[in-house]
């Protein structure tokens, strides 16, 4: 995937010397937040429990998690760390939303589905082996593999649902209470995914024609294994009924990769290529079913520049081929055995630039701008609802903006950070057609903005930190407005954009999957007192200072954000 960024989740070095923290939290809406981390002799063991009642009612959340890491030297040129990790969560989630009329008669917090239930199992483990060799060759190889199993159970998957009969559904979509108690059904999403593979890479310094320069390269061998069922019950609070899906989905991936940075003085440039091949096979194996496979393959280039203006500037430049394969879930099935049909969803690809500078001076300034532009030649997308019967879509798009991250102050004293994003062009270059049959999507067109692309997003604090260890801030968290939906809806009761006709079109109105999303701001505050004596540091914090109700969704129906959550804590390190 390099259409946007990566996000690594890095887990700290274990330490030679003894040390670790112990941190405990808690607060309103039944949070509870244990920590605590030993390091030693080239061992790490971090534990982590956290539990809360989420933004709505019969939503709570239960998860834990263990990690281990281990570095063995093995001489003064080799290294291996051994990593592993289990996760597990229980918790009560539901997937839809709520109605128009449900959210005006009960409130933002109302959600009655009290049965659904989510449970999820993970275990990781990887190797990592790194070797240096004379000074300027770094190889490290990496070996990894995961089994995830997730089982959701729930009554609803959309406002319009109709898992419980069509009495149940228009109740909701009239704002009336239902009981889902009384729903004879619950469906089992029901998930057990594996994946494994081997990365080598090797990092090498050379001098070529003169020109100093670091080579990166690499390949990867990757293959992941899903096993999907949809189980049908009976009354709430079975675990067991009729199968209703049973899918065996394959991915098998080939990648390589070099990069090489040409430095020249002041100027870096890294110039980049990518190849991937994969694989994606989908196989029914209920009585009469059918399989389908497909495969693709892209040559992904890059280029990037830095020049540095002087010891604490930099400006910078990229273009890449944006590709993002799909997964191998979205090989669409239609039918059971010979008359089954399979459409291959494409890759989403586009060209992505960027230019910016980034700038230091002392402690008092650190300033980063970047003006970027993503055309998307195709854009996969889902629409109104994630899933479920609504087709995946595609067509083209481009964003274009500005973002600017700065944090301005003294050491010791008042202090101000801001993340801002201005998203000015976020546009349908070609309207939307469905993947499935080549539809245009209704009321999708030319200039119209993509959906739940707000124009400017903006985190903003201020705060002063005291010599005695005492650090307060408040934060404010601004989302600008944005369309739940390709029509650009804006009322969803007057607007005649809203997909469909008569009774159809009435039920989309109703559905809370359409309409604009307003912009909301919320304020955050946090007070952190540290005893470094002692090492010893305790924190308040407020999350939503006002209690303010916004949605944050439609997709299902309407979310909302989270509540007024007040939380405080003491974290010990040794």
């Amino acid at each position: 995937q390099t259409i946007g960024a990566v996000v690594n989740y890095i887990t700290p070095l274990p330490t030679e010397e003894f040390s670790g923290f112990i941190g405990v939290a808690g607060g309103n809406r039944d949070y509870a937040n244990l920590h605590a981390r030993l390091s030693g002799a080239g061992f790490l063991l971090d534990a982590f429990h956290k539990q809360s009642d989420g933004a709505r009612d019969n939503v709570r959340s239960e998860i834990r998690d263990l990690n281990l890491k281990k570095v063995l030297r093995i001489d003064d040129r080799q290294a291996l760390t051994l990593r592993g990790n289990y996760y597990t969560e229980d918790s009560n989630i539901s997937y839809s939303g709520i109605t128009n009329a449900e959210y005006a008669n009960f409130g933002a917090r109302y959600n009655p589905f009290r049965n659904d239930v989510f449970d999820t199992r993970h275990v990781a483990l990887s190797a990592t082996h790194a070797l240096a060799l004379n000074g300027s060759v770094e190889i490290v190889t990496n070996l990894y593999g995961a089994v995830f199993n997730r089982d959701w159970w729930r009554q609803a998957s959309t406002t319009t649902d109709t898992q419980c009969g069509t009495t149940f559904r228009d109740a909701r979509l009239a704002g009336q209470a239902v009981n889902p108690d009384t729903c004879a059904s619950i469906q089992g999403r029901l998930r057990d995914y594996q994946q494994f593979g081997i990365e080598p890479r090797a990092r090498i310094r050379h001098q070529w024609l003169g020109i100093a320069g670091e080579l990166e390269t690499g390949f990867r061998l990757h293959r992941e294994i899903q096993d999907r069922k949809q189980v049908n019950a009976a009354s709430p609070t079975l675990r067991a009924g009729t199968l209703a899906e049973d899918n065996n989905r394959t991915t098998d991936a080939v990648a390589a990769f070099a990069q090489n940075k040409f430095e020249f003085g002041d100027l870096t440039l890294a110039p980049g290529l990518r190849y991937e091949y994969i694989q994606n096979t989908r196989t029914d194996r209920r009585a009469g079913g059918n399989s389908g496979s497909d495969s693709l393959s892209a040559i992904v280039p890059s280029l990037g520049a830095n020049y540095r203006l002087s010891p604490v500037t930099t400006v910078f430049a990229g273009v890449h081929r944006g590709f993002a394969p799909p997964r191998v879930e979205d090989l669409i099935v239609t039918g059971v055995g010979s008359t089954a049909t399979f459409t291959n969803v494409g890759a989403e690809r586009s060209w992505n630039y960027e230019a910016g500078l980034r700038t230091r001076h002392l402690q008092r300034l650190d300033l980063q701008a970047t003006v970027f532009r993503n055309d998307f030649q195709r854009l996969v997308s889902v629409g109104s609802i994630a899933g479920g019967t609504t087709p995946l879509s595609q067509g083209e798009a481009l964003f274009q903006g500005v973002e600017l991250g700065a944090r301005f102050g003294d050491p010791g004293g008042f202090y101000s950070t801001a993340a801002i994003t201005w998203l000015p062009t976020a546009e349908q270059s070609r309207a939307f057609t469905q993947v499935s049959d080549g539809a245009v999507v209704a009321n999708s067109r030319v200039g119209n903005r993509l959906p739940y692309a707000p124009r400017q997003t903006a985190t903003i604090a201020v705060g002063y930190l005291h010599s005695t260890g005492l650090d307060v801030n408040l934060e404010m968290v601004h989302v600008g407005s944005q369309f739940a939906d390709f029509a650009n809806v804006e009322d969803p009761i007057t607007d005649p954009n809203v997909p469909g006709t008569g009774a159809t079109q009435t039920q989309n109105r109703q559905s809370g999957q359409f309409g604009r999303i307003d912009a909301f701001t919320v304020f955050n505050a946090t007070a952190n007192f540290n005893l470094s004596r002692y090492g010893l540091t305790f924190y308040v914090t407020v999350k939503n200072l006002a209690d303010k109700v916004y949605i944050v969704d439609r997709t299902r129906g309407i979310l909302p954000g989270a509540p007024r959550l007040v939380q405080a804590g003491l974290r010990w390190e040794f």
